[in-house]
């Protein structure tokens, strides 16, 4: 099975770096985003089943998209991937409906983890 994965990170670095990290994986890159707003314009074209949401970006901020995101209800999965490591960032993402939490910087096997630990809790909570 395959699975559709936008990408919202202020930084080119970052987008590209989780572009490399999944190429040639079952997840498709079908969007990329650079801010908040220009990610729920995405959202709402492409309609991919997990996003990875960077927290520090102009226009609106990660929370916010989060919070935006998730009210459209059709059960996309967000992981967070953020340099903030401070546990009331993560708590505030996780609440306001993220579900994961990566910190920057990372490597590769960590995010293949993540998001591998990511689709395990869809797919389980589909099924449910």
């Amino acid at each position: 099975m395959s699975y559709r994965l936008m990408i919202v990170d202020d930084s080119n670095i970052i987008r590209s770096r989780i572009e490399r990290c999944f190429a040639g994986t079952n997840i498709e890159i079908v969007a990329t985003a650079s801010n908040g707003v220009d990610a729920v314009l995405k959202f709402e074209e492409y309609q991919p089943d997990f996003i990875t949401m960077d927290l520090t970006m102009p226009q609106m901020d990660g929370l916010e998209c989060i919070k935006r995101i998730v009210t459209k209800g059709t059960g996309v999965s967000i992981l967070v991937v953020s340099a903030l490591s401070d546990r009331m960032t993560a708590l505030q993402a996780l609440q306001a409906g993220a579900r994961g939490f990566i910190y920057k910087p990372f490597n590769d096997e960590e995010l293949k983890i993540a998001m591998q630990r990511l689709i395990d809790l869809t797919t389980k909570a589909k099924k449910s």
